[in-house]
C-alpha cells in the first residue's frame, strides 16, 4: 500500500512534497493508517484533531490518543472542542452536516494562522460508494453521481484509490493501534445503513465491485466535464453580466430544447430549490420574481435577472448642510465651486440658493415627478424608468435627492432643471455620487 500511495502521489500531487501539510486525524483505523503513511514518506505535517464532544468520555479520550500518539513521534499537533449539538441547533443543521462545517471553518484557519497549504483527509474508495449512494437516495444531478474530488481547492484525499479491506490490511501488518469510534456500529445515521447493509449486498453480487464503481465515476466524471463545456458555451451566448447583476436573455435560452438543465447548472449555486418556480419564470409575467436566502431572481421583459438582496436598505439620509458627506450606504459629497466643469450622470451642480436645507436622500415613490434637466416640462419618474427601460432591479436601486419636498436629482441618472445655476456667477454646489463605494 505504501507503494502504490507513493506512486498515487508522484503521479496526482507530486506537489505535496514541498509544502507544509495538515492532516485531519480523528483517531480512527483511516486517520491513524494515512498519518503512518505519511510518516513513512517523510511529508512535511502536523495533526488536527477536532473533539465534537458528542460521545461523552470516548470523545476527550480519542483527543488524549491522537495528542499522545503526536507527542511520541514528534508530530506538531492541533486540536479544538465544539459544541457541536448547540451549533447544530442554533444553526437547524442535522449533527453530521454541523460537525462538518465546524471541522472544515476550523481547518482554514489553522491554514491561514499557521501559513499550512493544504488539509489532507482520509477519505477512502469505500466512503466514495457511501457518498454516491446517499446522494442517490436523496435525488442528485450528475453532479451528486461524481463521487468525492480527489482535490477540492486546498482540500487532499489521497486515499480515494484505496478500499477500506486494504487499510484494513496495512494496519494489521504494521501492528497500528487506533481508537474505534462506537458510533460507527449504529444504525442511526444513514451512512451506517448504507456501510452495513447495502454495500456488502453489492460486494456479495460482484466480487470487484469498488474497482467496477470507479471505473463507473471515471466515465461519470468524464460526462461531467462535457456538460461542465457545454454549460460555459452556452453561458458565453445566453447571459451577460452587468452592474453585479446576471442577465439571462429568454429568447436566446428557449432555442435550446434542454433549457432548464442550463438554467440549473448557472443557478443552483446560489441557493434555489424550487426548481418548478425558476422554470415557470420563463414564462411569467414582468415582475414576478422567486428568492432564495441571499438572492433573487427577477422576470424583467425579455430577461431573467439575478441579484444579491440588498441586506441593508434605509428609508431616508438627511443632510443638514453643505459640509456634509455621506458614505453609508450612499457616498455622497457636496462643495462649493467656482467653475462648472463638464457635468456626467455621477455629478451635479446646483444653485446654492435655491437649495433648503435639511436634503432628504430617499427610495422614489409612485407619484413622485421632477423636470428633467435640458426639457420643459415635468415628468412622472415612473415614466422616467419606463423611457429610459429601467429593469425591476434598477427601480429598486433608484435613490431621489429631495429639496424642500421637490426632486433635485434621481441620482446616478438624471438632474431637475429647476435647480441648475442660471449663469456662472451665482454660488454654486457641486454634488457628487461616487458609486464605485457602492458596487
Amino acid at each position: 500500500m505504501l507503494q502504490k500511495l507513493k506512486s498515487h502521489i508522484q503521479q496526482n500531487f507530486s506537489f505535496l512534497q514541498e509544502k507544509k501539510l495538515l492532516v485531519a486525524t480523528s483517531g480512527g483505523l483511516d486517520s491513524m493508517v494515512l498519518v503512518h503513511l505519511f510518516q513513512k514518506l517523510n511529508f512535511n505535517f502536523a495533526l488536527a484533531h477536532c473533539n465534537f464532544q458528542l460521545r461523552n468520555l470516548e470523545s476527550d479520550e480519542d483527543q488524549k490518543f491522537v495528542t499522545n500518539y503526536a507527542k511520541h513521534h514528534n508530530i506538531p499537533c492541533f486540536t479544538t472542542k465544539f459544541d457541536t449539538k448547540k451549533y447544530s441547533e442554533t444553526h437547524k443543521l442535522s449533527t453530521q452536516v454541523a460537525a462538518r462545517n465546524l471541522r472544515y471553518d476550523w481547518f482554514n484557519e489553522i491554514l491561514v494562522q499557521e501559513k499550512f497549504d493544504y488539509i489532507i483527509t482520509a477519505h477512502h474508495a469505500d466512503d466514495d460508494v457511501e457518498t454516491f449512494l446517499i446522494h442517490i437516495s436523496r435525488g442528485t444531478g450528475l453532479e451528486g453521481l461524481t463521487g468525492i474530488p480527489s482535490q477540492n481547492g486546498n482540500i487532499i484525499r489521497p486515499m480515494l484509490p484505496f478500499s477500506r479491506k486494504e487499510i484494513e490490511n496495512y494496519a494489521s501488518e504494521n501492528q497500528l493501534v487506533w481508537r474505534e469510534d462506537s458510533s460507527n456500529a449504529s444504525d442511526k445515521y444513514v451512512r451506517n445503513i448504507i456501510r452495513h447493509h447495502i454495500v456488502p449486498v453489492f460486494k456479495e453480487i460482484n466480487d470487484s465491485f469498488l474497482s467496477s464503481f470507479q471505473n463507473s465515476l471515471e466515465h461519470l466524471n468524464q460526462q461531467q466535464s462535457l456538460v461542465d463545456d457545454a454549460v460555459k458555451l452556452v453561458y458565453e451566448k445566453v447571459v451577460s453580466e452587468e452592474n453585479q447583476q446576471i442577465k439571462i436573455n429568454i429568447a436566446a435560452l428557449l432555442h435550446y430544447t434542454n433549457y432548464k438543465a442550463y438554467l440549473y447548472q448557472w443557478l443552483h449555486k446560489y441557493g434555489f430549490t424550487a426548481w418548478n418556480d425558476v422554470y415557470d419564470l420563463v414564462q411569467s409575467q414582468t415582475g414576478k420574481r422567486i428568492e432564495s436566502e441571499n438572492y433573487i431572481l427577477l422576470k424583467d421583459r425579455d430577461y431573467l435577472l439575478l441579484s444579491q438582496k440588498r441586506m441593508i436598505d434605509f428609508e431616508t439620509i438627511v443632510i443638514n448642510s453643505v459640509t456634509e458627506s455621506t458614505n453609508f450606504p450612499l457616498n455622497f459629497s457636496f462643495c462649493n465651486i467656482s467653475n462648472i466643469s463638464n457635468q456626467n450622470k455621477n455629478i451635479i451642480f446646483v444653485e446654492e440658493s435655491k437649495l433648503q436645507f435639511p436634503l432628504i436622500i430617499r427610495k422614489w415613490n409612485e407619484g413622485d415627478f421632477f423636470y428633467p434637466a435640458g426639457m420643459q416640462g415635468k415628468k412622472k419618474v415612473s415614466k422616467y424608468f419606463k423611457d429610459e427601460k429601467f429593469s425591476q432591479f434598477q427601480k429598486e436601486a433608484t435613490w431621489i435627492l429631495e429639496s424642500n419636498n421637490q426632486i433635485v436629482w434621481i441620482i446616478g441618472h438624471r438632474a431637475d432643471e429647476r435647480f441648475k445655476p442660471e449663469n456662472t456667477n451665482q454660488n454654486i454646489i457641486q454634488i457628487t455620487y461616487n458609486n464605485e463605494k457602492n458596487s
